[in-house]
């Protein structure tokens, strides 16, 4: 469900307002929207998955 480092770093290459930016607004924001896709994604799969949805 958490997305991979492969995917995470194009995330924060595309994102990045300068090599080695992983702290800026944007990035943080892009990683999370990535998150949240990737479990809207499980949930509608996976209806009575009540563990996951609660959790972190």
């Amino acid at each position: 469900m958490s997305i991979t480092a492969e995917r995470k770093a194009e995330v924060i290459k595309t994102n990045a307002n300068k090599a080695g930016d992983t702290g800026s607004p944007e990035v943080q924001v892009a990683i999370l929207s990535e998150r949240i896709n990737n479990l809207t994604e499980h949930f509608k799969s996976h209806v009575k998955d009540n563990h996951s949805r609660r959790g972190s």
